[in-house]
């Protein structure tokens, strides 16, 4: 792809389902001083007020997804565009060119030898084409679901259908490099991120 970057840092893209366990994770990472860089974050920052990409949103929704502050009101946008593919893609349309080239351009100014650039569809964005390994978060569906309706206050048909909705935990597994099983076990997940993190030092400095 030609905006495929080459230069340093080694850069180490992260995903999992929702309710897997990312900022868990990634905060492990941050506390061994890896730079972390979370599109969900930029995601935010992007279609905050005066942002072109809110006026984009707003041009192409109607002013119903605007709240009474003026702030984006994600809540009544993720219910119009759920279930909607038409509506959805519309939307990814408009965010994820915006949304890349803020995340590359935050990855421009790591100087470590790596970093992590958390990305809930890296694969369905074609991402994973932008990074040099891919470390994904499994989580049993059993747990997903639970950890989803508690964090959400959501029913199970409801938790079910999101789930549903995302790339399925057996191809994201097949396409990552490196796997994270999160359990709920605060210890092995600890000893997990720590193995990786000097094989991610490894890989970056033999470069």
């Amino acid at each position: 792809m030609k905006d495929k970057i080459h230069y340093a840092p080694f850069k180490v893209g992260l995903t999992g389902g929702i309710a897997s366990g990312k900022t868990t994770v990634t905060d492990l990472f941050a506390e061994l001083g890896v730079p972390v860089i979370d599109t969900d974050v930029i995601a935010r920052e992007v279609v905050e007020p005066g942002k072109p990409a809110l006026a984009a949103i707003r041009q192409q929704f109607g002013d119903s997804i605007i709240s009474a502050g003026g702030q984006l009101d994600r809540n009544h946008l993720r219910e119009l565009v759920f279930g909607d593919h038409k509506k959805r893609q519309q939307l990814e349309e408009i965010l994820h060119p915006v949304i890349r080239k803020a995340t590359l351009q935050a990855v421009s100014q790591v100087s470590d030898p790596y970093c992590i650039v958390v990305v809930p569809l890296l694969f369905e964005t074609g991402f994973n084409e932008l990074v040099n390994r891919v470390v994904t978060i499994d989580v049993p569906p059993d747990v997903q679901l639970k950890r989803l309706m508690a964090r959400d206050n959501t029913d199970q048909t409801r938790a079910e259908k999101i789930i549903a909705s995302q790339l399925s935990r057996e191809a994201r597994n097949k396409r990552a490099d490196d796997h994270i099983l999160n359990e709920g076990h605060s210890d092995l997940l600890h000893e997990q991120v720590r193995t990786l993190h000097e094989k991610f030092m490894r890989l970056a400095t033999a470069r």
